[in-house]
This record gives C-alpha cells, sequence and structure tokens, in this order.
C-alpha cells in the first residue's frame, strides 16, 4: 500500500511517501481502506518526537481517516465489511490502509461524506468530552475557546454553541477571528493586538469566563486564568505555543474555579461504550446539519507536507484532509460544508 512513513523522529521533512505492506486486522480491530485522512497538529508533534506519547518507528501518521471496512478481526461486532466508517487511533491514518481497534471505529450516517467523516471524531470528539463530560457546560454560560480556528479550536466553538453557551474565540488574526465568528463565536478577540484580560472582562460584563478551552497554553493562558469566573473551569487542551503553563495557586483559590484534565483519547479507550454512544451522537448531529465540521482543504496525498507545514505554522482554519482515494463518495449529501478551494 502507499502510505506516508516516518523513520525517524525529525520532523515533516524527513517523512516519506512510500509502500508498506498491507496491515492486517487482529481480533478486536477493523481494515479499513482509506477514501479520505484528516491531518492535526498533533501529528506534527508526533513526527517531531515532541508528543507525549511516542510510535515505534517506523510509523504512518495520521489519527484520523475514513473509508470502507476491508476485513474484521476476531470478536468484531458492530461494523462488517463494505460498511462506510470513521475511523481513530494514535497513528496510522495517513496511508491507504488503516488498521483501528473496534472502538475506534463508528458508521457513517448517509449524507456524511468521507472527507467530512475523516475530520470529526478527534475534533468533536475532544471537544464534546471537555465541553459536556469533564466541564458540564450549561446553557447559558460563557466560554473561552483559545486557538478558535484551528480544528479543535472549531468544533470546540460549534459544540459549545449547540449547547447554548456564549463562544468567545481567541485567535491569532482578524481573518481567524471571523471564520470562528461564521462558526458560530458571538465574539472574537484578536490576542495578537488585543487586551485579553480587559476584553474579557468586558464581553462578560466583569464576571468573567465560565469555562476556558485552551488549546494554546503559554503566557495566554497565564492571563485568562486571571479573567476565570465564581467556581469556572479551566480545560486543558493543548499547548499550540510550544510553552506548557504553570498556574498560581491562589487563583483557583480565590475564585473557586477548577482546572479539569480532559484527554479525550485515553477516556475513549477506557470507556469504550461511553464513547461509542458519543461517537454516534456527534456524526447524527453532523449528518442532520446541528454540527457544522470546517475542512478548509482537500489535498491530494502527495501534498501531505504541504498540510503538515500549514498546520506547523498556524496557517489552516479547520481542518485539511488528504484525499487517499479519488473515487467519488455518491452517498455524500454534504457538498456545501466542503471548501471552495480544493487541490486538483
Amino acid at each position: 500500500m502507499r502510505a506516508i512513513i516516518c523513520r525517524t523522529f525529525n520532523g515533516i521533512d524527513a517523512l516519506e511517501f512510500g509502500e508498506l505492506a498491507d496491515p492486517v486486522a487482529g481480533p478486536g480491530h477493523v481494515l479499513v481502506d482509506v477514501h479520505a485522512a484528516a491531518l492535526s497538529f498533533m501529528d506534527t508533534l508526533m513526527v517531531a518526537g515532541r508528543y507525549q506519547m511516542k510510535p515505534t518507528l517506523p510509523f504512518v501518521p495520521g489519527s484520523d481517516a475514513a473509508g470502507v471496512v476491508l476485513a474484521v478481526g476476531d470478536g468484531v461486532q458492530r461494523v462488517c465489511v463494505g460498511d462506510r466508517v470513521a475511523c481513530s487511533d494514535w497513528h496510522g491514518g495517513m496511508a491507504e490502509r488503516m488498521v483501528a481497534p473496534e472502538s475506534g471505529v463508528v458508521k457513517l450516517p448517509d449524507g456524511v461524506g468521507f472527507e467530512i467523516g475523516a475530520a470529526v471524531r478527534y475534533a468533536y470528539g475532544t471537544a464534546r468530552y471537555a465541553l459536556a463530560t469533564r466541564a458540564q457546560l450549561r446553557p447559558g454560560e460563557t466560554v473561552f475557546v483559545s486557538g478558535a480556528a484551528g480544528g479543535v479550536g472549531m468544533a470546540a466553538v460549534d459544540v459549545a454553541r449547540q449547547m447554548g453557551a456564549t463562544v468567545i474565540a481567541g485567535t491569532s488574526s482578524a481573518a481567524k477571528g471571523e471564520a470562528a465568528r461564521k462558526q458560530g463565536a458571538a465574539h472574537a478577540i484578536d490576542y495578537s493586538c488585543e487586551p485579553v484580560r480587559d476584553r474579557l472582562l468586558e464581553l462578560t460584563q466583569g464576571r468573567g469566563v465560565d469555562v476556558y478551552f485552551d488549546n494554546v497554553g503559554g503566557s495566554l493562558f497565564g492571563t485568562v486564568s486571571r479573567a476565570m469566573a465564581w467556581s469556572g473551569r479551566i480545560l486543558p487542551i493543548g499547548f499550540a505555543s510550544g510553552e506548557i503553563p504553570s498556574l498560581a495557586m491562589n487563583l483557583p483559590l480565590l475564585k473557586n474555579y477548577s482546572v479539569v484534565g480532559c484527554h479525550w483519547g485515553p477516556w475513549a479507550e477506557r470507556e469504550p461504550q461511553q464513547s461509542r454512544a458519543a461517537d454516534e451522537q456527534l456524526f447524527a448531529a453532523v449528518a442532520q446539519g446541528v454540527l457544522r465540521p470546517q475542512v478548509s482543504d482537500v489535498l491530494p496525498m502527495l501534498s501531505f507536507a504541504d498540510g503538515l507545514q500549514r498546520l506547523a505554522r498556524r496557517q489552516v482554519m479547520g481542518r485539511v484532509v488528504l484525499r487517499v482515494k479519488q473515487s467519488p463518495d455518491a452517498s455524500c449529501a454534504a457538498a456545501a460544508w466542503l471548501p471552495a478551494r480544493r487541490a486538483a
């Protein structure tokens, strides 16, 4: 099979496009003929050896894909050969074949195509788990999402909006702020040039933020930690700034707020039944148009490095997807969600 191969932890430039033997579906696993694979910021960290887990070399990067089931291992009961599915694992997506545990595979509803399907599970799974399960977000609360124009950020804006929250998007440019507004944010703060704490207090009438969904870390975390509401919740999601922040513990003491861990991947592995139910709800909401995944570009497989470099440089709004298989997805009725600009 054709695949993107990581042989050393030397970053995007060291990745190879080559041939590997087809993987095999072992017990409890599913082999998928990949039609589309979504790229993520996590991939850029993993191929550089900077993520919290390091796969055994060589490996195929890519956590999210979508396609058609080719084979199932012993014990698999929820999907069959021929099913259209989205699939996720820590790596393996950027190839013509992917093996994923059954717990990481969900059927695609009619009307949700492969390119959208590949972009949902990791980003929306993270957002839903953080906001609904961990923060227990309530209608009418205010959510500040940093890195709001990225893949997980856009998903968080969408999920929080759908849950009835007022969303404030934090972005690094006016264009990204406008993209977050179109996704459902009520307000946007450009933290490259605006005083974040002052703006947050202004927009919340001095109350502060109920839930802080933090994709960025760094100095921004310290700023927003001083603009939290009474009984607020901070959700550490990622550290796109490259700096893991620290917290002055007198701040949660004085405001009675919490820092709530929310690592979706290990939770999904530990709680497969809950994760499966969440997946099915998310994909149903996408099929109904209640949730609106944003795919900014669909690139040919050979353009993988360009897509990953743009992610690393924070030049992406929404998700970037690789088109692995050229065959049309006849059951996709969601063409309006796909970007106007598509690579040939």
